[in-house]
């Protein structure tokens, strides 16, 4: 979940610019953050497992969702809840998937519901899984995406498979604290890469692209029309 690729997705959604701040830039975090270090644990855990389980399905419609595998977090990590037989997993990231320096990156209020294809579950959700191993463990940010860049230099996380995606389809996730849900939209996760041969970015696309040079990865967003459960994203079609 990349919050910042959010803040910016809405400036490009209202003025089609911009990415959805999920993406990582290292630079130092702004001393004027709301949100400075971590919170209590229990501010970032759902007390309610079925809460959880349900707020994780609902990043993609039933067809898939309903026999996806569900990650759910705990004080160990994320475990599983719900056994799935078509390869997709859906879970709910937290803020610390966010760029080193988004100001929401310790946001307890974030929840992202996400559900990932096999290739992402396979690929893309390692990091997340890593991340909130270190973070758990009580490692800084700085430490964290030391342990990322050491992790893919030694080959420990996996090579990007092709077709990586994920839905963010949920009416009822909250990515940061400017735009709350924002809008449905899909993710597709590829190695490093020119956004220009999405045409991303580029006056009247869809695609939007953000560059995670720490993640190695180009994520390109698409905007869609409607949420998991069918209904229109009416600030949209507007």
């Amino acid at each position: 979940m990349r919050q910042d690729l959010v803040g910016m997705i809405v400036v490009t959604v209202l003025a089609h610019v911009v990415v959805l701040n999920l993406g990582l830039w290292a630079r130092p975090q702004n001393a004027g953050t709301p949100y400075p270090t971590m919170a209590p644990l229990d501010q970032y855990l759902m007390a309610d497992r079925d809460a959880e389980i349900a707020l994780a399905k609902s990043a993609a419609p039933k067809a898939i969702s309903d026999n996806a595998e569900v990650l759910v977090l705990d004080r160990q990590g994320y475990t599983t809840a719900v056994h799935g037989t078509n390869g997709f997993v859906c879970a709910v990231e937290r803020s610390w998937t966010a760029e080193i320096d988004n100001p929401d990156f310790w946001n307890p209020k974030l929840r992202g519901p996400i559900c990932f294809n096999p290739p992402a579950a396979r690929t893309y959700l390692p990091f997340t899984i890593l991340k909130t191993k270190l973070v758990l463990a009580g490692k800084s940010k700085t430490q964290m995406f030391d342990a990322i860049a050491a992790a893919l230099d030694k080959k420990e996380l996996p090579a990007m498979e092709p077709g990586a995606m994920c839905y963010m389809l949920s009416k009822e996730g909250y990515l940061n604290d400017r735009v709350g849900h924002w809008h449905p939209h899909l993710m597709f996760f590829v190695p490093s890469t020119d956004a220009k041969t999405w045409g991303a970015d580029l006056p009247g696309s869809p695609v939007l692209a953000d560059d995670d040079p720490q993640d190695r990865l180009t994520i390109f967003m698409v905007s869609v029309a409607n949420w998991s459960d069918g209904t229109a994203d009416v600030e949209s079609s507007h």
